[in-house]
């Protein structure tokens, strides 16, 4: 995993809550839980990679 990813991953943490934030005051909650959620998703896409990659590492090194 590279710094830039966790940079990444900051960057859309910061820009999720001001959006939220704004979306709430605005009155528009359910447009603050659509735009947590593509957050979520967006962020969770380049995990899964890793993920992956992690499990498959662990299986490989309980193989006998």
């Amino acid at each position: 995993m590279s710094v830039g990813l966790i940079f990444k991953i900051a960057a859309v943490g910061i820009l999720v809550t001001i959006l939220s934030q704004v979306l709430k005051h605005s009155g528009r909650e359910e447009h603050a839980f659509l735009a947590s959620l593509a957050g979520l998703i967006l962020v969770l896409s380049w995990i899964v990679p890793y993920i992956l990659d992690l499990f498959q590492t662990i299986s490989m090194l309980f193989e006998f």
